[in-house]
C-alpha cells in the first residue's frame, strides 16, 4: 500500500506562548516546534499498515523551513520519503488555503490511503482532513480510533468515539482517515532510523512548481482572516477554605453565592 501522511509543525504545547507585539502571530523566539502531536498517531498507523501489508509511506508537509526538522522526526520513526511544501506565499493560510495546496500536491500522486491527525493543536481547527477529501473527491472518516483493512486492501473499517458509543464506518478506498489518540502508541525514532533519516528523499516544493497562484494559497487565499491575537487573561490566584468539613462547606457556599455569584 502506498500511504500518505499529513504533517504539521506545531509548538510544543508545554512551550510558553507569547504574541508578537503590533501583529497577529506568535513570537517564535525560544518556541520549540515539535511534530503536530496527533499526527503522530497518523504517522505511526501508516507505518503498522506498511510492516503488515508492505509498501511505501510518504509524508507531506506544509509548512516553513524549520519544518523539515519534524518531517525529518517521521523520516526517523520509519518513513520512507517526503514532501515538502515551502515558500513565503503559503505562510498565513487557514484550513481550506492549506487543504488546497495540499489537494494540488496530492492530486497525481499515486496513493491507497491518506491520514491526517484530527486537528492541529495550534489552531484546533480539525477542518484541513475534511477539505482535503473535499477537493480530491474521496470519502472520509474523521476522529478515529481503531482501523481495519480488508485482506484485499480495498475497503477500510474504522471505529470512531461518538457520545456514549462506537460508531463503526465502512468505506471504501482509497479515502482520508483523520486519527484520535487511543488509535495506536506511537514509536520514538531509533538511533539507527535517525542516521537513516538524514539520506531519504525530502523534495522540497515551491509555489512555482505547484503550479497555483499566490492568490489562491496563504493569507490571500484564505476565506477566514485573523482580526487580533491576544493571549487570555491570567486567572486570578485560588483561595483555600480551611477549617472542617461543615463550617468550611457553608463558607465555601457563601463565597460562592456572594463573591462569584454562581449559586
Amino acid at each position: 500500500m502506498n500511504i500518505l501522511v499529513c504533517l504539521k509543525q506545531t509548538p510544543d504545547t508545554e512551550t510558553k506562548i507569547k504574541v508578537k507585539e503590533g501583529e497577529k502571530k506568535i513570537d517564535e523566539e525560544g518556541v520549540n516546534f515539535v511534530v503536530n502531536p496527533y499526527d503522530e498517531y497518523a504517522i505511526e498507523e501508516a507505518l503498522k499498515i506498511k510492516e503488515k501489508y508492505s509498501g511505501e509511506v510518504t509524508i507531506i508537509c506544509l509548512g516553513p523551513k524549520r519544518a523539515e526538522q519534524s518531517i525529518r522526526t517521521g523520516l526517523a520513526m520509519g518513513v520512507d520519503k517526503a514532501i515538502h511544501l515551502t515558500d513565503p506565499a503559503f505562510e498565513g493560510g487557514d484550513s481550506l488555503a492549506v487543504a488546497k495546496a495540499l489537494a494540488k500536491a496530492i492530486k497525481d500522486l499515486e496513493y491507497d490511503l491518506i491520514l491526517c491527525g484530527k486537528q492541529a493543536v495550534d489552531d484546533d481547527c480539525a477542518q484541513v482532513g475534511t477539505a482535503l477529501a473535499e477537493l480530491l473527491g474521496l470519502p472520509q472518516v474523521n476522529v478515529v480510533t481503531k482501523l481495519e483493512l480488508s485482506d484485499d486492501q480495498k475497503r477500510a473499517t474504522a471505529h470512531r468515539e461518538v457520545e456514549g458509543a462506537t460508531e463503526v464506518v465502512e468505506t471504501t478506498l482509497p479515502a482520508v482517515i483523520s486519527c484520535q489518540k487511543g488509535l495506536n502508541e506511537p514509536r520514538y525514532p531509533s538511533l539507527p532510523g535517525i542516521m537513516k533519516a538524514k539520506k531519504k528523499e525530502l523534495k522540497p516544493i515551491d509555489l512555482a512548481t505547484l503550479g497555483l497562484e499566490a492568490s489562491e494559497v496563504g493569507e490571500a487565499g484564505s476565506k477566514t482572516k485573523i482580526i487580533e491575537m491576544f493571549l487570555p487573561p491570567e486567572r486570578k490566584a485560588g483561595r483555600v477554605i480551611e477549617g472542617e468539613v461543615p463550617e468550611a462547606s457553608k463558607e465555601l457556599v457563601k463565597l460562592l453565592h456572594e463573591e462569584a455569584k454562581v449559586v
